[in-house]
Parts: C-alpha cells; sequence; structure tokens
C-alpha cells in the first residue's frame, strides 16, 4: 500500500511533489495575472504616464480636481473624472476610483469623445487589476485593442496619435512642478500634426508660461496664438494678460483682464488668475474681493488662502514705514492667518512658509521666522519637488532677511551665493546678482573686509560675462594680502 501526505496546499507522493487542483488554478492565475500586467503596461493612461508628485499634496490635488469638474464642460468633465479616479486609486478608495471612471463611461455613450475612450478603459483596467478582477481587467484591454484594430494601429494597445499627447500633457500639466517640461514637450508633439488645433495650442501655451522664468519670454507668442484660435476662452486671456504684465505691457493687459471678467462664462476658477494680476499691479482692494468670491466656492483651496496672505503680506511691507503699527500689525494677522491655512492643507508648500517668515519677521517674531524659513530650507526634494527658481528665491529671500533684520552679513552673502550656484539664470538669478553687487560695493567704498569685496565682484563681473572687469577685481583682491586665498 502506498502511503501519501496530503494537505490543501500540496500532496508528495515518493518524495515529489504534485500539484493540488488549488495549487493548479493559483498558478493559472499567476500566469494569466502576468500576461494581464504585460499588456496593461502597453496602454495610455494615468497609470503609464509617470505622474509625478508628492503623496502627501494628494489631497490638495484632488480639491483642485473636484473643483474643476464642477465647471467644466462635458468634454473636460471625463478628463477630470479620469484624474479624480486616479487620486482614489493613490488613496487606495478603488470603489470609489471606479464609480468616477463609470460616470465617466456614461458620458462617454453620450458624446463621440476619441482618445477619452480609450483613456477611461485603459484606468479601468488598471483599477480592476488592483482590485484583483483580472476578467474584468482583461475586458477592458480587449476594448482597447478592438478600438486600436479598428482605427488601424500597429499596436494591440497603443494608438500613436496627436490626441493621445494631448491627453497626457492635460494630465501632467494638473500634477505641475516637475510635469511642466514634459507637458509642453506633449502638446509640441501634438501640434506638429495639427499645428492649428485650438485645444492643443492652449495646452502648450500654459505648460510654456508655467516654465517660463526669464526675459526670454518663451510662452508670450504661443498664449497670442491660444487666445487668436480661442477668442471666447476667458482662461486663455488671463494667462496672456499675467505674462503681458511681466514684460510691461499694462495697458493690453487690461484689456485681456477686463474681456475675462465681462464673459458669462467667467468661473471662480478664473478669478484667483484676476486676483493675481491686480495684487501684482498694487490694486489690493480689487484682489481682495475676488479672491474671497472665489474662497467661497473653494474653501478648502491651499492657493486661494495662499494668495489671500499674499495680499496680506503686500500691505504689511506698505506699511513698514507708516506711524499706524496697529493697521500693519492687523494686516501681519491677516497674512499669517491665510499662510497657516495654506500650509494646513499642503504641507509642502515651501513659498507658503517663506512669505509667513517675511511677515513673522517684519513684527519682530523672529524665531518663529527662522523656523518657518528653515522648513522651506530643509524640505527634501524627491522628484525633484521644489523647482531651481523656488530654490533660488528661497535662498534670496532668506539672505534679505539674514542682511536687514538678523544683521548678518556673512549669513546673506553665504546663501547669496548657493543661489547663485544653483545656475539657472532667471529673474531670480538675476536680483541675487545685483543683490551681492550692492553689498560688495558697499563694503568697498566703506574700506570694509576689502579682499573678500573685491573678490565678491570679480565673480559679479565674471557671472555676468565682463572679462576684464573681472580680472581687474581679482587683480585688486590679490594685491591686498600678502597670502592668496586659493578659493578666490
Amino acid at each position: 500500500m502506498v502511503k501519501c501526505r496530503t494537505n490543501v496546499y500540496n500532496l508528495t507522493f515518493r518524495g515529489l511533489t504534485i500539484e493540488t487542483p488549488q495549487q493548479r488554478w493559483r498558478r493559472r492565475e499567476n500566469a494569466g495575472g502576468d500576461q494581464v500586467k504585460e499588456n496593461l503596461i502597453q496602454l495610455s493612461c494615468h497609470f503609464t504616464w509617470d505622474l509625478l508628485f508628492e503623496d502627501i499634496d494628494i489631497p490638495d490635488l484632488e480639491m483642485r480636481i473636484l473643483d474643476e469638474v464642477e465647471f467644466l464642460d462635458i468634454k473636460n468633465t471625463v478628463r477630470m473624472l479620469n484624474f479624480r479616479a486616479y487620486m482614489k486609486h493613490l488613496k487606495g478608495q478603488h470603489e470609489e476610483a471606479l464609480q468616477s471612471l463609470k460616470e465617466a463611461e456614461a458620458l462617454i455613450e453620450r458624446e463621440d469623445l476619441g482618445m477619452r475612450n480609450l483613456v477611461t478603459w485603459g484606468n479601468c483596467a488598471w483599477v480592476h487589476y488592483h482590485m484583483g478582477s483580472l476578467s474584468e481587467a482583461q475586458t477592458y484591454l480587449d476594448k482597447v485593442e478592438n478600438t486600436c484594430k479598428e482605427l488601424g494601429s500597429p499596436f494591440r494597445h497603443y494608438i500613436d496619435c496627436a490626441e493621445n499627447d494631448c491627453e497626457q500633457g492635460w494630465a501632467l500639466l494638473k500634477c505641475g512642478g516637475k510635469n511642466y517640461a514634459v507637458a509642453r514637450t506633449c502638446f509640441q508633439m501634438a501640434l506638429k500634426d495639427e499645428p492649428e488645433n485650438p485645444e492643443y495650442n492652449i495646452g502648450y501655451a500654459v505648460a510654456a508660461y508655467h516654465i517660463d522664468f526669464d526675459d526670454n519670454s518663451i510662452s508670450l507668442e504661443p498664449l497670442r496664438k491660444a487666445v487668436r484660435l480661442n477668442p471666447e476662452d476667458p482662461n486663455i486671456k488671463v494667462y496672456l494678460a499675467l505674462k503681458l504684465q511681466d514684460v510691461g505691457e499694462a495697458a493690453e493687459a487690461e484689456a485681456h483682464i477686463e474681456e475675462a471678467l465681462s464673459n458669462t462664462s467667467c468661473r471662480h476658477s478664473i478669478l484667483r488668475y484676476v486676483a493675481k494680476y491686480y495684487r501684482r499691479k498694487g490694486c489690493i482692494d480689487k484682489a481682495l474681493p475676488l479672491l474671497h468670491r472665489a474662497l467661497q466656492a473653494s474653501p478648502a483651496s491651499s492657493y486661494l488662502h495662499y494668495q489671500l496672505g499674499l495680499c496680506y503680506h503686500r500691505q504689511v511691507m506698505q506699511l513698514r514705514t507708516s506711524s499706524n503699527k496697529q493697521a500693519q500689525r492687523q494686516a501681519a494677522q491677516q497674512a499669517l492667518f491665510e499662510f497657516q491655512e495654506a500650509v494646513k492643507l499642503r504641507p509642502t508648500f515651501e513659498m507658503a512658509y517663506v512669505f509667513m517668515a517675511e511677515v513673522q519677521a517684519e513684527i519682530g517674531q523672529y524665531e518663529e521666522a527662522e523656523a518657518n524659513f528653515q522648513k522651506a530650507l530643509n524640505m527634501k526634494e524627491p522628484n525633484m519637488i521644489i523647482q531651481f527658481h523656488k530654490r533660488q528665491d528661497i535662498h534670496f529671500r532668506y539672505g534679505l532677511y539674514q542682511d536687514f533684520h538678523r544683521k548678518s552679513e556673512d549669513k546673506a552673502i553665504s546663501h547669496y551665493l548657493i543661489g547663485l550656484h544653483l545656475k539657472q539664470k532667471n529673474f531670480v538669478w538675476r536680483k541675487l546678482l545685483t543683490t551681492l553687487e550692492e553689498v560688495a560695493r558697499r563694503h568697498a567704498s566703506q574700506d570694509v573686509r576689502l579682499v573678500e569685496s573685491y573678490s565678491l565682484l570679480g565673480l559679479v563681473h565674471k557671472l555676468k560675462g565682463e572679462k576684464e572687469e573681472a580680472l581687474q577685481c581679482y587683480e585688486t583682491a590679490l594685491r591686498l594680502t600678502e597670502e592668496v586665498n586659493p578659493e578666490f
């Protein structure tokens, strides 16, 4: 008689392990899962677009998506619902993710939305896969494959087309930060196929605007073209107005702002940018009511609280030389409240910490100011969460704080130099260069720390491309000391 030992996991017979029916089922399921995963990776959807943002910012991002769903038209609502589903997935809320995708599918059935069908089906397949529903995932893979075949794509689960580039571009734009440059490339690819497409031109112009931190004004002409192709769209007019404001075209900028505000489709989401325009213009009395109106519609918006904080921050600075210290303190308290609300909603909002610190410094709260500056300075940079121009600005503002509030020129110079060594030659970089030059010339005129002063002036001239002046300054520094400092 042959003895054997069995259990629910294996069957051993004469030293050999034999699969039980349960094991055989699991192996086939795993093999099927591997094949499904391989096919899923070929899809073009939110799960395969390498969207970069920090988990800690997802609640704020999700809130902005929900805010836009309420106001956008049907075509863009599908886009927003897809994005919301992806946000739900990242939070582990797969049932809620499927609900958003079902809403998107319902809209797709009523409208011919082209590539958005494939994006939605791709997202559905991925969510079901993460839920362990391989058969459901395969059902959506089949939908994508059949559509790709009907449209003549050489790929089973992917179509190389301008609309696909556009969808990916908008998803990247919504994630912000490090994604802007890639988003711009996506729209650039789409425009190669359809250079006069209104939607693609808007996407390209907005992406260019978000990475336009220099005098080259790479976004100005794209924004003009986008407005020409979308004359009824108030959103793109506001972006153009902000860029025109940057380059000093005040009259044209004001005209676009007025047109945007007069548009009957002007939504609360636009008011925040109009308010930004008025704040930068110095019209705080116009900016504040717009921001409060927008905040009523989106009370959990970190961006709106931040913009309100900037308005009160400006008032604090305007009252710096006023004898009315009570008014300054009231403005400071309002600014601090708004910045605190902003960082509660978005803990990685680095510039909110910086401006909060500046307000605290103005009213003598130096310990609190130092703590907030350090939060911004020491913020980690996974996926370059803080862009170069922001990091430069943080060092610039911390340098000013050390120079004028703490009377520590050494620390100020150190942070000006750190900002300059980031080598991103934008408007902040030029402010750093100008400020460093002012400090060095002030010292030189006062016969203070002459070796260092002339060495710094040499560096300033070098960075400006003025080689002869740089050499003269370095030679003067060398003559002023018998011991040559290798660093200089």
